[in-house]
């Protein structure tokens, strides 16, 4: 058990340098392009390589959150530490930008908070890499759609498919899984904290699917009247 700790503690410190060692070679290499540029690539691979190892946990393809409100795996707690090293960059990372989106802050206190709560208590690993899945999956598409933009690709082809790629993705992961998610969470013995952060998770999520609807349709409606 003490092993299993000192793991997952010694991921997240390594994490935490890797990906800011990560950033800064990057800024060096793309130094033409903004702040944003880099931290938007180190966001992509981040959610890539989470939504892999998430992948890689589920037990039971039959049920893919279960077992519920159950004991977390050592490949559960290597998948939450990982991700919470990554949001720990993030959260030191934002403070360096021009910008300090107070937004972006607070997502990363209560996402690391979620993850502390849950490799802490050892418990709720099934519910909280499925939370991970479904939050990071759509991700890489978001990136990719304003790093399109910023190297030229505003208002192509490529950057609407982009915007077409995240827009289903995240409806689907969030309004579909998500629900799902919710209902088991809160159903089964889970702690009152992680039945809470299921339904805060959601209640953002609903309120980013509406705003990407708009962005969606302001996007069609633009293309068609360019046309």
């Amino acid at each position: 058990m003490e092993e299993d700790y000192i793991r997952v503690i010694n991921i997240t410190v390594f994490g935490v340098f890797s990906w800011g060692l990560i950033f800064i070679v990057l800024r060096r290499v793309f130094s033409k392009y903004s702040f944003d540029f880099s931290t938007r690539i180190v966001s992509a691979l981040h959610a890539t390589v989470a939504v892999v190892l998430a992948t890689l946990t589920v037990q039971d393809w039959s049920c893919p959150v279960c077992p519920t409100a159950s004991k977390s795996t050592i490949q559960q707690m290597e998948t939450m530490a990982f991700s919470l090293s990554y949001m720990i960059y993030d959260l030191i990372c934002s403070h360096f930008d021009q910008v300090l989106s107070i937004d972006n802050s607070v997502h990363h206190s209560i996402s690391i908070l979620g993850f502390v709560v849950g490799l802490c208590s050892r418990e709720c690993g099934s519910e909280i890499v499925a939370a991970l899945w479904i939050a990071e999956i759509s991700t890489p598409f978001l990136n990719l759609r304003v790093i399109l933009k910023e190297i030229g690709y505003r208002d192509t082809d490529l950057n609407l498919a982009a915007d077409v790629c995240f827009a289903i993705i995240f409806s689907l992961a969030r309004m579909v899984g998500g629900p799902y998610l919710v209902y088991v969470t809160i159903s089964a013995h889970n702690p009152f904290l992680i039945k809470a952060m299921a339904l805060g998770l959601q209640l953002v999520s609903a309120f980013w699917f509406y705003k990407i609807l708009k962005m969606m349709r302001y996007q069609l409606t633009k293309r068609s009247n360019s046309h």
